[in-house]
Formats: C-alpha cells, structure tokens, sequence
C-alpha cells in the first residue's frame, strides 16, 4: 500500500509528468492534491496498472481530489526549451492552476526547478510510493494517451493509438516513409535525415 501523505499536517500535491522520452506530442504534467485519509487498494505507479485500470481510477482520482490540473506544453516549445526544462514547466503551470494552494510539493524523480514560495520533495520512483503522486502519473499518462489516440485518426501511419508517440520501430519507419508532422519535437533525433510534410 502507498503512503498516504508525506507530513501530517501540510497540504501536499503530488505532481507527475508522462511523454518525455516521446518523438512526437506534448509531455504532460499532473498535479493532485488529495484527502489526507483518501486511500484506495489499487492506485499505484500508472506503468504498473494496465489501461482499463488506469481509465478507471482516472474517474476516482478526478471525482475523489481535493484539486487537480493537467498541462500539456507542446513539441515547439519542447524544441526551444529542452524536454527537461518543459517538464519542469509543464509541473509549475500545473501549480499555477490549482484553485488550493499546496504548501507541500511531491516531486516523481531526482530533479525540478524550485517553484517560488512552496517547498519541495523530490522522490525517486515516487510514484510508486506516495497516493497524489501515482494520482498525477495517472492523470497525466491518461490524458495524453487520449489525446496521441486522437491524433492518431488525423495522421494514422505513425501508430501513435498504440505507442503514444514514443520512438518504436513502426514510429520511426512511419518518419522515415512520410516524413514529420506538426506534433514531432524536430530537436529530438528523429530519423538521421529528416523530411518533413508540407500541410
């Protein structure tokens, strides 16, 4: 069973992010603040949940938090950033966003920007455990497969309903055979010679 909250006392938001090693699409950031008593037998790290798990604790999380916010930050800002850098700003946006004001942030991984006047905690795998941070991996990582499930009907040779943009070998030969879209981060090593679609 995950944690239930780091302190006692502090309102706590756990934050997430899903799509950084992606080609194509935006990362997203989940911040979630939950009750300090919520608790639920299944929530954990969304890479360990299959989908119709995940799709279903969507509704919990959504419905059961205190405050939540979803951010996307898309592949042209990505390019001009780096993918850290807009992670870390996609976290922050989600911050900005949330009606509650955390006192207490719960980081997924080993590094962020500090947020001006809220203190932080970075946990590695921390989305394995601690409850608002498997809530935002799980938010974040259902809304963006959403959203590459979306785009794939737009532009359905690059497979993105099943490999959500990261760099498979059916993704990569889709590159190589029709070239970039719109969604691509150009900064990232898509193909060694690129083309690109004209729209």
């Amino acid at each position: 069973m995950l944690a239930s909250s780091f302190t006692k006392d502090k309102v706590e938001a756990g934050l997430d992010e899903a799509g950084r090693g992606c080609l194509a699409g935006p990362v997203v950031a989940a911040a979630v603040i939950l009750p300090k008593n919520f608790s639920h037998p299944d929530l954990n790290d969304s890479k360990k949940l299959t989908h119709k798990k995940r799709m279903a604790l969507r509704e919990v999380i959504i419905k059961e938090a205190i405050d939540y916010k979803v951010i996307e930050v898309q592949a042209e800002e990505i390019d001009k950033i780096n993918i850290l850098q807009a992670s870390f700003t996609a976290m922050h946006r989600c911050v900005d966003g949330l009606t509650e004001k955390p006192e207490l942030l719960l980081i997924d991984g080993n590094r962020f920007r500090p947020y001006k006047g809220i203190e932080h905690e970075c946990i590695v795998k921390g989305d394995g455990k601690y409850l608002s941070i498997a809530a935002a991996s799980i938010l974040a990582k259902t809304h963006r497969d959403l959203l590459m499930t979306k785009l794939s009907e737009e532009f359905p040779h690059y497979g993105w309903e099943k490999n959500a943009g990261y760099p498979t070998k059916q993704h990569r030969a889709a590159i190589a055979a029709h070239g970039t879209t719109p969604w691509h981060r150009n900064s990232f090593k898509l193909l060694p010679e690129q083309k690109t679609i004209e729209f």
